[in-house]
């Protein structure tokens, strides 16, 4: 199922967009200064040629671990990258779903899209896995946060 949901994307829409990241990777790469840029641009991009069965979770959340993208570098990381990239990706993602919305089929691939726009707004911190790796950390975060509420009460 997963791989019919990855080949209808690339016809509506998930093609052109991947394409699309790896343009702005290209152009970071080239800036010198881009290269982290760049670096998430040609990784988002994959995703973007295929998203059905990953997803995007924070590093912290995956690792438990602060690094330089999770942090207020991050941060200022993120906003540069939204005035630079972000925003034409994010438009990218946003038409592209609504032309997928037009039709019942197209529903979920622009679901997807909306995925998409939001990763493209603040893409620093951010690594792809699996729905079940993602899921399964999750669940993880989740039972220790009710741990740790179960001490302090």
């Amino acid at each position: 199922m997963r791989l019919l949901g990855n080949l209808l994307w690339l016809i509506l829409g998930g093609f052109c967009m991947g394409i699309a990241w790896w343009i702005f990777g290209v152009i970071a790469f080239v800036s010198i200064v881009g290269i982290p840029w760049g670096r998430a641009c040609f990784v988002i991009g994959l995703f973007s040629f295929i998203p059905f069965g990953k997803e995007a979770i924070a590093r912290d959340e995956l690792t438990w671990k602060k690094d330089i993208g999770t942090g207020p570098l991050g941060l200022i990381g993120n906003i540069i990258w939204f005035v630079f990239c972000g925003l034409w990706l994010a438009i990218g993602h946003l038409f592209s779903a609504l032309v997928c919305f037009i039709t019942i089929i197209g529903i979920p691939f622009g679901l997807q899209h909306l995925k998409l726009a939001g990763i493209a707004i603040a893409p620093i911190g951010k690594t792809i896995v699996s729905k079940e790796v993602a899921w399964a950390a999750r669940a993880t975060n989740a039972s220790a946060v009710v741990a740790g509420k179960r001490r302090h009460t």
